[in-house]
């Protein structure tokens, strides 16, 4: 295959390389509210721990999401993180690979089981305050976390399991939106064609992920779709999930997936937002951008963060009124010609650390 490492990455991979040597016992996470890209990594390097004689197993904050389970063959290295076995399991390790992320706050009920380990930081998000401190693999100009997960892989030549295989597929199937976001370069088609050479099914990995959805999602969807509304200009576009809905439908994060896309497709829209309130006087916003816009700005002037093309904040306030003010405040972004946050973003922007939820889902 024609894929060579960028040079620039060489010297993390072989710190990296270096560390896991030394490692016996293993804990794998991720942000909250873990996406395909975090379940991806945490399944493919499970499995390249695993195969290497190293013990490990995944503790996140919150619960893997039942939609990647089938990535992990077996269930019983998922652990949940207010287990006593969790607890015993995570004072034993020798090293944290943290994937997706490099933010104690976004690790959440994991970083107290995890302080005092040596850790290895895998991510693709632009640094953040509140950094965990460790060895650190980042590069903001990759697509995903799994293709820095793929870089390691490729550097030992596996061994290229099918948990290896599909987790790294899934990885950049939902972190490019199936291929198609402006963050797939020729690299990440080199790296997906190699996976299903070594045996991913993009057909059955697709339909896995997004062939298939329960009900629920729909009647969820049917009511949010109600609540669509665009500026007078046409350029931001919004839909908010309504609160009751969602919980009378006993819907999950899981059921969210693409509803921002909804917005963000209408013609003329250059920033979609899904707002949704997460907890009592809170909101989550997600941001999504459909050109130019960079909408880490928006979300990062509200405390937020994330990518240029897809963002989220938590934001305290009741769904109306942070709906209103983020509205706001995108169409003023898109109005000014420099494209940065103007003086206007006094009494808007929270200056406190991104949590649950923030960020890209």
């Amino acid at each position: 295959m024609s894929y060579e490492i960028p040079p620039s990455r060489r010297s993390s991979i072989d710190q990296v390389l270096a560390v896991l040597e030394k490692a016996s016992r293993v804990i794998l996470t991720t942000h909250k509210n873990g996406d395909g890209d975090g379940a991806g990594c945490e399944a493919a390097l499970l499995s390249l721990l695993l195969e290497e004689g190293i013990q490990a197993w995944i503790v996140n904050p919150t619960p893997f999401p039942d939609l990647f389970r089938f990535l992990v063959p077996d269930p019983t290295r998922i652990l949940e993180v207010d287990e006593p076995e969790t607890r015993r399991r995570c004072r034993a390790a020798d090293l944290c690979i943290v994937v997706d992320t490099g933010e104690v706050s976004r690790i959440g009920r994991v970083g107290p089981l995890v302080e005092d380990l040596g850790k290895v930081i895998i991510d693709h998000h632009p640094p953040g305050s509140g950094a965990l401190e460790g060895v650190s693999f980042r590069d903001a100009a990759a697509a995903a976390a799994g293709e820095l997960v793929f870089d390691l892989a490729w550097t030992r030549d596996g061994p290229w399991t099918r948990p290896l295989v599909e987790g790294l597929y899934v990885a950049l199937l939902t972190d490019t939106g199936s291929f198609r976001h402006s963050n797939v370069t020729p690299e990440v088609h080199r790296i997906a064609a190699e996976l299903v050479s070594r045996g991913a099914d993009p057909e059955e990995l697709h339909r896995r992920i997004y062939g298939r959805a329960p009900l629920r999602r729909y009647r969820l969807l049917e009511k949010a779709l109600a609540t669509l509304d665009v500026s007078s200009d046409g350029r931001v576009a919004w839909m908010t999930v309504p609160a009751k809905a969602f919980r009378e439908l006993a819907c999950s994060s899981e059921d969210l997936e693409g509803l921002v896309d909804f917005p963000r497709e209408l013609d003329g829209v250059e920033v979609g937002l899904l707002f949704r309130e997460v907890a009592e006087g809170s909101t989550k916003v997600s941001f999504r951008s459909n050109g130019p816009a960079d909408v880490n700005v928006l979300a990062r002037s509200f405390g937020g963060g994330g990518h240029a093309r897809a963002s989220g904040a938590l934001i305290e306030g009741k769904v109306e009124q942070v709906r209103d003010r983020v509205v706001a405040r995108s169409i003023e972004y898109l109005h000014d010609e420099a494209g940065a946050p103007g003086s206007g973003d006094a009494g808007l922007a929270e200056s406190r650390e991104p949590q649950d939820g923030e960020g890209v889902e």
